[in-house]
Order: C-alpha cells, then structure tokens, then sequence
C-alpha cells in the first residue's frame, strides 16, 4: 500500500473470484457529494466492474456511493456509471488485454491519494470452483504452519 494513501473500501470479493493478472492507478469523476461520501467510507465496490465503451473512455459500472446525508436536492444517483480517467495509450494497452478470452476489468480499491479519489483496477481472469477450493485449502494450510511456529 502507498505511504501517502487511505482506503475507502476494499473489493474483497475481487481476489477470491479472479486471478488479478495486473493493477493500475486511475482517477474517477466525482460530483460533490460523493466525494463527501466518500470521506466518511459509505461506498461498496462489490458486483462493480470497468468497461471500455466505444469512444475509448473507461467507465466504472456498478459501484454504489451512498447519498450524502446533507446533501438535499444536489445529491447523486448512487449507482450512476462513473467515467475513469486514464491516457489514450493506458486505455489502448487495456483494450487489447480485455479482448483476450476471460479476461475483464475490476475495481480492487477506491481510495484517496493526495486529496483525490482513485480506483485501483486490475485486469483480472475468473477463477473456477476448483482453483477457488484449492486457494482456500493452501490458506488453511498455511495458517496451521503459521500457528505451529507460534506454538
């Protein structure tokens, strides 16, 4: 994790549904009261995605920012679609990764860095049952070792 940044939330599901094949930094396009929002944590990244549309501009899909509280008849939508900011050659770079078979875009993180709010995406594959299963196994496994040492 970088020195100068705080989470607002974390996509647990992502690293157990998907093998993260490679992350990237990218901005978001916020309104004022979720920025507000986020500030005080209230936003999930669970079931969200990224999607490359046919302008060549990412879009984060799914994700949900609650309303904030004072923030009356200038609130948001809280599951809008929310443009990502990243370069034409990043984008490119990600398109042909994402046209690869089984591969998608999913957002890790959201988290603030120097004031702003970034999304850590990552290009990942879906996992089977199986890889699933064996992932928790080696976790078991390890945590026994683990507590062995202790003891």
């Amino acid at each position: 994790m970088k020195d100068n940044s705080r989470n607002i939330t974390v996509n647990r599901k992502a690293r157990h549904d998907y093998t993260i094949l490679q992350t990237l930094e990218a901005g978001i396009v916020l309104v004022g009261t979720e920025v507000k929002s986020c500030r005080e944590h209230k936003a999930s990244l669970v079931d969200s995605y990224a999607r490359i549309d046919a302008n060549k501009e990412v879009w984060l899909v799914g994700a949900h920012i609650n309303i904030y509280k004072q923030g009356n008849r200038f609130n948001h939508d809280p599951i809008r679609d929310r443009k990502l900011l990243l370069s034409k050659r990043e984008i490119r770079k990600l398109d042909r990764q994402i046209k690869e078979k089984g591969n998608t875009l999913i957002p890790l993180r959201l988290y603030f860095n120097k004031g702003k709010v970034k999304v850590e995406l990552a290009v990942a594959k879906g996992k089977r049952s199986y890889d699933k299963r064996e992932a928790i196994m080696k976790k078991d496994m390890q945590r026994d070792a683990e507590r062995k040492i202790k003891l």
